[in-house]
This record gives structure tokens, C-alpha cells and sequence, in this order.
């Protein structure tokens, strides 16, 4: 070992460093220095996995008290109030990603809101009424041996247990409320506003008693609402193709039908258990009709002409025309019934006959069609209903029917009966689309029964013209919420349950009539709502409520003439009236409503009618209406397939942690908001995993740093940061305002490795290392570091709660006890803008990648360059950067990250052979456009010819082996 060696160790040793003082430039000669160089140090763990994940995120928790900043932000005094109304998830089972996704999306915008400084009302619910609990909480007991109250207490208690599980998931999801004062519809004072809001739709003559066809569950043996249906698509119905034989022929075909015979009116139908309830059979008054002659049986059909080509195919012979008449001709004609020997029914014009399938004519059934029964309602025909509740034929029907299911042996008697009378033509199998009940899975049938109904005809017009002035996200959903108005003519309300809330009404006990005026409400509410479990039959009367007038009669009479009704109301009239327990009463309508699409014809509907009806006005301003969670196949979760994503599992790991690792609350938070959730949001494995390692980057990129610097003070390069934050942070506000919680992450993420990792971090860290500590040039770009460390943690805080607050909690710079979501929003502070910053910012970066473009693969640390500019705006733009013309150290060098950068308004004409060169323009834009100068430039890169200094690693000393004269002297300073 040289004696050189020996002495310059010896000297490192005892602390001591000289100017001229060689050391190695390779191997570790450079470690004497390490402990000159700033490194950055924090006690901020990089990655958290596992259990240590889990227990930091409760951690956080408790001590930044998430339980309690929902009420903290509702005490403090705020300019706005930001209402977001929760649509009560059903109270039936263990919560699932599709609670997450609904839950977390409402979350991040009440948290953003919260930190803009508004203060937010937002108050979960949960619907905890219907069948569904119902049949759960009784299991295999069933209501044979339960009395009335018993079923409704084992309902409760039943709906209890799952609204505990679902709160103790959102709570440990992060959704920030008061947990303690929630909503439920089966409270009493809940219920209390629901039956106002129904007394006054009755008062204004919107809810009326009527005999009409309803989707009715024979499994259930309750009438359903559009809304709980689910469709089958590979339903198996018999099709059958019928004769009606023409008793009567209408004129017009009657002057022409001389040696004709019988005509036959030919109907389609996939339902044949309703012909025998049949009151006529439609046709539609403008299309064109015609007689044809079967070739092979010479049989006369009365069939739509546009239907011939697919009749004939079907039937397998020529149909020959022997008249064709417009559909008005029709009218006068009767048909007679083809089971029913003795009935006639007639030929009826109607709108809603279609030619995209069957005849052209429509078997009318009053009782079992939406559309038949308006055709009834016209031309006053029966309405008699043959099947009863349990979807069985009554003695109406005929003994040879009787107490049959319509839906098995019951269609096949009928079926039997038309074969018998000659009246079938053909049948066959048809797999279509059919309604089921969505609880039980079995399927309904159209019946006619006494039922409570809102008159939702009259209300559509207004309810369109509110939804008008709703804004609607995405906008394409709005023409679905229109179009659910235009199909629902009317609201069947009543249900044949036992679990939920009674429709206030008495009805006579010898005529059945209904009793409901304004005091009846009360008198039932004092008996079965404030205490919904006191559920009896005999009641404490209120005077009044018996002495109004039925609603069908004058007369009064005794409350010993009455019996309570027993039905009770829908449980979409019972979430939709949640409005008018809920919101605030100062304006009660909520900024937003988020719920799931399958909401487009169910809450968002209800509350919309309700409200109109009421206030005449939508109960929202606004509404968001987002996808499903489905499998990362796009398939719909099924335990059955197995595809099943569960929350709690995805937060705590499953059986096998090596397969489903325990990921924590903010990755589901983070799946929620970078997901695209105007369309089918997919999850599983990969999408989670990814989610993680997201996080795991965003952890990486924090460092907090101390001591600001005034603005002013700072290096360009710094100055510009903070204008690129303010940027970012305006994006990043207005993403957030339109619920675009997936470009917030993009724009995060975009800013994390353009602006900070490729740009800043990698020009500044030389000087964040290397300068004396306490220098302004580190503390500048260590102020914007803090800034950029605080914008950052505040932009992700919404969708990343537990990283936010456990960033801030590492942070200097506020007090013991402080949290983030207490301290606001980001901080964009005008002064950032600063004219002309842009300008010199982008001119110097537009050079810099064309000196970086032209020397691909090699570091430009290795480099000296001359930049070569005609004198004007753009010279004296690059000047401010570098004020002499050769440098190793200015603001210029440092963002070239080349070794010495020589500014000067040419090239030399004595450049080495070996110089890289390149030209390029940039376009000067400044006070908006009044000053526009385009210059060219010229660059060179040559090898440089300094050294590599030991201590920082630049290209800066003059000397091989030898420090550069910035660490030098930082050296001798820190020595002395």
C-alpha cells in the first residue's frame, strides 16, 4: 500500500480534509464522505404488509378518531352545506363488494367536501323491511304456528343482526358518518313521515283502492312491483296459435263473404291458462287485415296481412287471400269463446296490438294484462279475476279447472280443452323472456286483485319536468329514468305481508269499503308504528279517524263497525319516502344521490314520484348512477360458479393467506376509485394486486422535508414545481367535484412519475444532498418538497384515508393531535403563478430534451454543453437561469444535468469532430398572446474534460480524484 494511500485514510480518519487532498475515485474510496452527504431518513415505513398492515390501519383509526370526525365536521361552523342522501341498502345479508363499491364512492366525495370546508350531511339508512327478511328470519318455520307480532319481532331482530355486520364493515371500510344516529325505516318516527307522506298523496286523490292486474307471486303470495322482478330469459312457455270462430262478421267483411263459411279469428299466445278469462281480442284500427283460405285444409283465418309469409312458412301450406280490409273494418265483429261455448266476446280496436309477432290479433284478458285491462277500463268489460293467490284456479273457472296451479297442471287442462273444441291450429315450445320473482326464483303471474295503487299517470308529466332540472351522471342515464316513467302507468303499493309498514286504512266489516282520512294514520300510528312490535288487532280509537266518510261512500259509522287492514305498503314507497325523514328541513333535497343502476327503476323512482307528488319538486339535485361489481371475467358474482369476491376477505386475507393475502381497507378504497364505474366494475385477484402495488408506490414517493423559503428566494426550477402542483391540484379538484375519482388516480399517478420521478427528483437531488445543509438553494427546493409531500397526501386522502392521515402523522409541521382531514384542503397559493415562470421553464426544458434525445443511452452528467442562442426574449429568458456564460453550478446545469453549460448567442466554429449537435425552435407566448417571438436554438455536446469528484459524483472537478469545489469547501467547513 502507497504511503499516499496511507495518509490520505489517516487524514479521513481523524476527520480532516484538505484543499488539493486526493482520495479514489473508485471501490468505496467515496465512504469517508457519506456522512457529509444529506441523505434522506425516516422512521415512515416503505411497505406494510400482513397483520402489520391491518393493525397500523386500525391504529390509525383510533388515534386520528375516524368515529368521531363526522360529528366534529357538523359542529364547526362552515359557509355551505354539502348533502348526500344514502339510499338505504337492503338489510338481508352479509354486506359484499357491491356495498363497498356504493359505500366508499359516497365516502371519497363526503371526505373531499369535508376538506373543501363544507359541512356535510350525510346520514346512513337501511331498508329493513319486505319479504325477503321476512322468509329469512322465519327460515323452515314458516307462519302457520307465528302470530302476527311473532313473525314481525323474529323479523326485527333478524334485520338487526345484519344492519350490525353491515355497519361494522362500513365503519372498518373507512365511510366516515355518525354510526350512532342512522336511519331504519321500521323506527317509529321514520315510519311517522312515511305515512304523512302518504296521507298527503291521498289527500290530493293520487292513491286510490282498485280491482287491478298486478305481478303477483303465487311462491310468495304477494303482489310485486316492477322493481322486484328479475327476467329469465330461457323461460319454456306452451305457444299456441287459437281460433276464435267469427259468430258475427263485421260489415265490411260480411258484404263480401258470400260461400265463405266459418272465419276464424287466429291469436298467439305463450300464456294458454288465460284463455279462459278471455273478453275479447284486439286489432290494431291501421293495419291491413286479410281472409286467407289454408291450402291444405281450406280453413278460413281472419289473420294481420304483414303476418301472412310468416304464417304460411309456420304452418307449412299456401294461405290464399280472399279479402284483405283495413283494421277499422273489423269493428261490429264477435267472435265466439273457444272453451266457453256459450260467451261471445268482440272484436275491439287497440293501440298496443304490434305486428312484430303472432297474428296480428290479441287474446284480451282482462285480469291478467296491463294492456288488456286498460282495453276493459275503455269498453267496459268484466274484469273477473279466476285465479287466487296461491296461483290456482278458483271455482270461477269451472270444476274441471278448479284448484289447479295455472302454472303446471292448470295450463295443461286448458291446453286439453282447446285441443277437445278443434281450436288449436298449432303449438309449440317457446324459450322466451319471463318474469320471476327475484327472492323466491319462481315465476309470477299477471292477476287481478284488490290493491292500492298510486296514480302515477298523473304524475309522470312533473316528474319528468323535475328530473329535467336534475343533473344526471352519467347523462346517457337520464333517457333510462324517463323511459321507466313512461312504461309505469300506475304504483301497485300494497303488500301481503306482515313485516312492514300497515297501510293506514279501516275497511267495514259487512261491506269491505275502505275508511282512510287524515286521523286515521294517527290512530294506527299509535298502536303499531312508534312501537312497531305492539302490532295488534284491537286498537285504541281515535274519534275523529271514524268520523269522516269512506272512500266510496257517505257514510259514517262506529269504530266496532271496522276492522284494520292488514296489508302493507311496498318497501320501495317505504325507502322512496325517505326524503321526508331525512334530509335537512331547511332545504330538503341532497346535492347528490349515488346508487346503482338497478335503482333506475327502483329508489331513485320512488323518492322522485313521492316528492313530486308532495313538494312538486325531485328530492336531488343531482344524481350518479353507477355499474355492478362482477367477477374480473365480467361475469356476475354466483356462489354457486364460486366467483364471489368478499370484502372482508380482501381487508383480512382468507383461509390461505399465500393465495388471498390480507390487502387492508385502502385497497378496496383504491379499486372503488380507479375503477371505471360507469360500466361493469370488475374485481378479483389481479385487479387487487394491482391495487396494492399502487399503493406501495404512492408510500415510496413521500419524503417530508423542513424550513420553508419564501418564493421569491427560490430557484426556478422550484418556483415551477409549486406552479405544477397548483396545476395538478385544480385538476385534481375539479375530478373530484364530477365524481371522475378514476382521473384523480391517472393525474396522481401522472404527476408522481412525469413531474416528480423522470423530472425533479432526478435534477435536484444533487443539490439536496450535496449543499451545506442549512443553504438556501436545498432549503428551496425542500420548502416545495413539503409543499408538494402535503398537496400529494391531500389529493389521495379521500380515496386513501389511512395513508393520508399516517403520512401526516410523520410529517413536521403541526401539532400533536392534528389530523388531515381536519386541516383542509390543498394549499394552491396564487403566488405560485408567476408570469413569465412558464416561459423560461418550458424554453430550458425544450432544450433539454433535445440535448437528451441526442445522446440516447449515455449520461448527460458526462457532458458539457454549449447552448447556443440569437440574442432577443429567449436569450435573455435562458440568462435568468445562468447569468455567466460558463458554468458547472447554475440553475441552467443543474437541469441539463450536464457537467458545464456554456450559453452564448453562436456555436463555436472550432467544435471536435466528436460534438453532437441538434437545432430547434420554441414559440415565446406571453400575456395572453400580446407577445409571440419563435426562436431557434443550437446545441452541441461534447465529452467533457472535467473529473469525477468523489463526495456528490458530478463531473465538476478539475482534477482527477480530487473534490470539486462546492464539496471542498463544504468539507472544510464541516471540518472546521
Amino acid at each position: 500500500m502507497s504511503l499516499m494511500l496511507l495518509v490520505r485514510r489517516s487524514a479521513v480518519a481523524v476527520g480532516v480534509a484538505r484543499w488539493g487532498l486526493r482520495c479514489l475515485c473508485s471501490g468505496d474510496a467515496a465512504a469517508p464522505y457519506r456522512h457529509t452527504i444529506l441523505l434522506p431518513r425516516t422512521d415512515f415505513p416503505m411497505k406494510l404488509n400482513g397483520p402489520n398492515l391491518l393493525e397500523r390501519e386500525i391504529q390509525i383509526q383510533q388515534k386520528c378518531k375516524f368515529d368521531q370526525l363526522y360529528t366534529w365536521q357538523r359542529e364547526r361552523k362552515a359557509k355551505k352545506e354539502y348533502c348526500l342522501h344514502d339510499g338505504p341498502p337492503y338489510a338481508n345479508g352479509d354486506p359484499h363488494v357491491g356495498h363497498a363499491l356504493n359505500k366508499i364512492l359516497k365516502d371519497i366525495q363526503n371526505r373531499f367536501s369535508l376538506m373543501r370546508g363544507r359541512q356535510v350531511h350525510y346520514v346512513p339508512g337501511w331498508d329493513c323491511h319486505g319479504l325477503p327478511i321476512e322468509m329469512k328470519a322465519l327460515g323452515d318455520l314458516g307462519t302457520s304456528e307465528l302470530t302476527t307480532l311473532q313473525i314481525r319481532q323474529k323479523a326485527r331482530e333478524f334485520a338487526e343482526g345484519v344492519i350490525s355486520r353491515q355497519r361494522a364493515a362500513f365503519q372498518r371500510w373507512g365511510v366516515m358518518a355518525d354510526w350512532e344516529k342512522c336511519y331504519y325505516t321500521f323506527d317509529g318516527k321514520y315510519e311517522a313521515a312515511q305515512l304523512k307522506v302518504f296521507q298527503e298523496m291521498h289527500n290530493k286523490g293520487l292513491i286510490y283502492q282498485d280491482n287491478k292486474p298486478v305481478f303477483w307471486s303465487p311462491s310468495s303470495r304477494t303482489a310485486l312491483a316492477e322493481a322486484e322482478l328479475e327476467y329469465n330469459l330461457n323461460h319454456v312457455s306452451r305457444a299456441m296459435y287459437i281460433t276464435f270462430p267469427l259468430l258475427t262478421l263485421p260489415a265490411k267483411i260480411s258484404e263480401r263473404a258470400e260461400g265463405w263459411g266459418v272465419v276464424s279469428a287466429l291469436i298467439w299466445t305463450t300464456q294458454p291458462w288465460t284463455i279462459p278469462a278471455n273478453q275479447a281480442v284486439c286489432y290494431m284500427p291501421k293495419q291491413q287485415y286479410s281472409v286467407v283460405k289454408r291450402a291444405d285444409n281450406e280453413q278460413l283465418l281472419l289473420v294481420a296481412t304483414e303476418r301472412l309469409n310468416m304464417l304460411s312458412t309456420l304452418l307449412k301450406t299456401n294461405l290464399e287471400s280472399l279479402a284483405t280490409f283495413i283494421g277499422t273494418d273489423l269493428e261490429g265483429g264477435v267472435c265466439q269463446h273457444p272453451t266457453i261455448l256459450s260467451k261471445e266476446v268482440p272484436l275491439l280496436p287497440a293501440n298496443h296490438v304490434t305486428m312484430s309477432k303472432g297474428t296480428g290479433l290479441v287474446h284480451t284478458a282482462p285480469s291478467h294484462g296491463m294492456e288488456d285491462y286498460n282495453v276493459a277500463t275503455h269498453f267496459q268489460l268484466p274484469v273477473d279475476c279466476m285465479v287466487d293467490e296461491e296461483g290456482r284456479f278458483t271455482e270461477l273457472a269451472g270444476v274441471e279447472l278448479q284448484s289447479k296451479s295455472v302454472m303446471a297442471e292448470g295450463n295443461a287442462a286448458v291446453i286439453s280443452m282447446l285441443r277437445a273444441a278443434g281450436a288449436v291450429v298449432l303449438e309449440e315450445d317457446c324459450v322466451h323472456s319471463y318474469p320471476y320473482d327475484w327472492r323466491t326464483k319462481q315465476p309470477v303471474v299477471i292477476r287481478a286483485c284488490k290493491q292500492w295503487f298510486i296514480n302515477t299517470s298523473s304524475l309522470k308529466d312533473k316528474a319528468k319536468d323535475a328530473l329535467q332540472k336534475v343533473r344526471v351522471i352519467p347523462e346517457s342515464a337520464r333517457s333510462s329514468l324517463l323511459a321507466m316513467l313512461d312504461r309505469r302507468t300506475y304504483w301497485c303499493i300494497s303488500r301481503q305481508r306482515s313485516w312492514g309498514v300497515p297501510i293506514p286504512v279501516f275497511y267495514h266489516k259487512e261491506s269491505g269499503e275502505p275508511l282512510i282520512n287524515k286521523y286515521v294514520p294517527h290512530t294506527l300510528s299509535l298502536t303499531t308504528l312508534f312501537n312497531a312490535n305492539q302490532y295488534k288487532l284491537d286498537f285504541p280509537c281515535h274519534s275523529q279517524a271514524f268520523g269522516g266518510t269512506h272512500s266510496k261512500s257517505s257514510k259514517a259509522g262506529a269504530a266496532s263497525d271496522y276492522v284494520r287492514g292488514e296489508d302493507v305498503l311496498d318497501i320501495w314507497f317505504d325507502s322512496g319516502a325517505s326524503w321526508a325523514a331525512v334530509l335537512p328541513e331547511t332545504d330538503p333535497r341532497a346535492d347528490w344521490c349515488v346508487e346503482g343502476k338497478d335503482q333506475i327503476g327502483g329508489w331513485f323512482q320512488s323518492s322522485l314520484l313521492t316528492s313530486v307528488a308532495v313538494r312538486n319538486k325531485a328530492p336531488y339535485k343531482a344524481l350518479l348512477v353507477h355499474g355492478f361489481a362482477v367477477s374480473e371475467k365480467g361475469e356476475k358474482m354466483s356462489k354457486s360458479v364460486g366467483n364471489v369476491v368478499d370484502p372482508d376477505e380482501i381487508i383480512n386475507g382468507g383461509k390461505d393467506l399465500t393465495v388471498s393475502p390480507p390487502y387492508g381497507a385502502d385497497v378496496l378504497r383504491w379499486w372503488v376509485a380507479e375503477s371505471n364505474i360507469f360500466s361493469e366494475v370488475q374485481i378479483g385477484p389481479n385487479a387487487l394486486k394491482a391495487a396494492k402495488d399502487n399503493i406501495n408506490k404512492a408510500r415510496l414517493g413521500f419524503d417530508p422535508r423542513t424550513q420553508a423559503v419564501d418564493p421569491k428566494q427560490m430557484h426556478y426550477i422550484d418556483q415551477y414545481m409549486l406552479h405544477l402542483l397548483r396545476e395538478f391540484s385544480m385538476k385534481v379538484t375539479d375530478a373530484y367535484t364530477e365524481f371522475n375519482f378514476g382521473l384523480v388516480i391517472r393525474q396522481l399517478q401522472s404527476f408522481n412519475t412525469r413531474e416528480l420521478s423522470n423530472f425533479y427528483f432526478s435534477i435536484i437531488k444533487d443539490r439536496l444532498y450535496c449543499d451545506p445543509e442549512d443553504s438556501v438553494g436545498r432549503r428551496s427546493c425542500q420548502t416545495v418538497l413539503e409543499e408538494i409531500l402535503d398537496g400529494l397526501s391531500r389529493s389521495i386522502a379521500p380515496v386513501l384515508p389511512h395513508l393520508a392521515e399516517e403520512v401526516y402523522l410523520h410529517a413536521p409541521g403541526h401539532d400533536e393531535g392534528d389530523t388531515l382531514f381536519r386541516s383542509g384542503w390543498i394549499n394552491t397559493n396564487p403566488v405560485w403563478r408567476k408570469p413569465g415562470l412558464e416561459e423560461v421553464m418550458e424554453g430550458a426544458c425544450a432544450i433539454r430534451d433535445s440535448f437528451l434525445s441526442s445522446i440516447p443511452g449515455q449520461n448527460a452528467a458526462e457532458f458539457d454543453l454549449i447552448i447556443a442562442i440569437e440574442p432577443g426574449l429567449f436569450f435573455e429568458l435562458m440568462e435568468s437561469l445562468q447569468e455567466e456564460e460558463t458554468s458547472t453550478c447554475s440553475q441552467l446545469s443543474e437541469l441539463m444535468m450536464a457537467a458545464r453549460i456554456t450559453l452564448t448567442s453562436s456555436l463555436p466554429r472550432d467544435l471536435p469532430c466528436d460534438a453532437i449537435t441538434s437545432t430547434g425552435k420554441f414559440l415565446i407566448n406571453l400575456e395572453g398572446g400580446m407577445i409571440r417571438e419563435e426562436s431557434t436554438y443550437s446545441i452541441a455536446a461534447i465529452a467533457t474534460s472535467l473529473s469525477r469528484c468523489p463526495r456528490c459524483r458530478r463531473y465538476t472537478s478539475e482534477e482527477p480524484d480530487c473534490l470539486c469545489t462546492r464539496c471542498q469547501t463544504l468539507m472544510e467547513k464541516h471540518v472546521n
